[in-house]
């Protein structure tokens, strides 16, 4: 069915057709909406869950943690300060492999006061053993959502699935959704899920040095292959939907002598960009990450392999580059990185065309660019 939601609406339905049995709700702009339209889900027997009301975004992820751990999917929802605030109940749940899904509307991180989006927030999740996702749009909110239950069960990881603030949670979009008996046939009800295969379990408690070590290595090697679950639920939901959600989208690369690397919302923007440059006869593609952990390291060296690359990043790593653009520079050479929209700062479509022009006439000499505005 097709009809129109904003994101944050959006992200409600997938939890509610989720049969999501517990959320944990604490309100902080931008992502309220979603714990309200729950709320009231609840409320009219819409949606059969426990829905508690806690007194901090720190208590919130503590409480779902509890109750993934009890066998319960579970589900919240923060922002920027709101997941600085959890940030250590971030480490508890990915450290205990508990499987349940968090939605993380990206806000700029403070001072001085700012509601509008960055990366900066859910990019500080990337080693903690979350898997993280990005949205381009409302459809790809739902979607990731409803997709990120499966993939965490199956992995026993914590999933985040990621929108901007405003740009994606406030602005409303056509979006097709699943009906229930749909997500019932691709979702199946929660399994207990144990990590060393075994019954008698113990979470959280003291253990010897290298129990710890054998968690993160254990949370490493999943993560290494967890590509190839997210490959499977990605195409068992493209045979229900037509909609591949995958780990990158090529976008008009296979001729592309410049490649644009970026994620998030603006990734429409940028396409609608290299739609004007191509009319001009520059030959420019989009690579989008619509997963930052797992990293497609194999993938994107084959897609950028011989091209002229441009990282877009709405953060920042103090001495380094952005974020995605310093994570690349890992394994490839010759990254030009520019850091942009910070705090908000609008960049749209004339924006990103002036600088893909600039990127394509050998402009943009530095290795990394900080533009407060274009």
């Amino acid at each position: 069915m097709k009809t129109i939601m904003t994101g944050n609406q959006a992200v409600a339905e997938a939890v509610k057709l989720s049969r999501t049995e517990v959320i944990a709700a604490y309100p902080i702009t931008p992502q309220t909406v979603i714990v309200e339209k729950l709320a009231e889900m609840v409320d009219s027997g819409e949606l059969d869950a426990e829905f508690i009301r806690v007194e901090s975004e720190h208590s919130a992820l503590a409480s779902v943690y509890g109750s993934a751990v009890a066998g319960k999917r579970s589900f919240t929802a923060t922002s920027s300060h709101g997941l600085l605030y959890m940030y250590e109940m971030v480490w508890w749940v990915a450290n205990a492999r508990v499987p349940l899904v968090m939605a993380v509307v990206t806000r700029t991180i403070g001072p001085p006061w700012n509601i509008h989006t960055d990366h900066t927030d859910i990019l500080t999740m990337r080693d903690s053993g979350w898997i993280i996702s990005m949205a381009e749009n409302v459809q790809e909110a739902f979607d990731l959502t409803l997709q990120g239950f499966k993939i965490s069960e199956e992995l026993n990881l914590p999933f985040t699935a990621g929108m901007d603030a405003f740009q994606l949670s406030h602005t409303s979009e056509v979006v097709e959704i699943l009906d229930q008996e749909t997500a019932d046939s691709f979702l199946p009800e929660r399994r207990q899920c144990y990590v060393f295969g075994e019954e008698n379990t113990t979470i959280g408690s003291l253990a010897p040095n290298e129990c710890t070590a054998k968690l993160r290595k254990d949370t490493f090697e999943t993560m290494l292959k967890a590509d190839k679950t997210i490959d499977k639920v990605s195409k068992e939901y493209e045979e229900i939907t037509g909609r591949n959600c995958g780990l990158i989208e090529e976008y008009r690369i296979d001729d592309a002598e410049y490649a644009v690397v970026m994620m998030g919302a603006w990734s429409g923007d940028a396409k609608d960009a290299i739609d004007e440059l191509r009319k001009e006869g520059i030959p420019i593609g989009l690579l989008k990450l619509r997963y930052i952990r797992p990293i497609p390291q194999k993938r994107i060296e084959k897609v950028l392999e011989g091209r002229e690359i441009l990282v877009l990043d709405r953060d920042c790593s103090m001495g380094l580059g952005g974020i995605i653009g310093t994570e690349l520079k890992s394994f490839m050479d010759d990254i030009t990185n520019v850091i942009a929209g910070i705090g908000g700062v609008d960049v749209g479509v004339n924006e990103l065309t002036k600088l893909f022009r600039k990127f394509s006439e050998d402009k943009l000499k530095d290795e990394v660019i900080f533009l407060e505005v274009i």
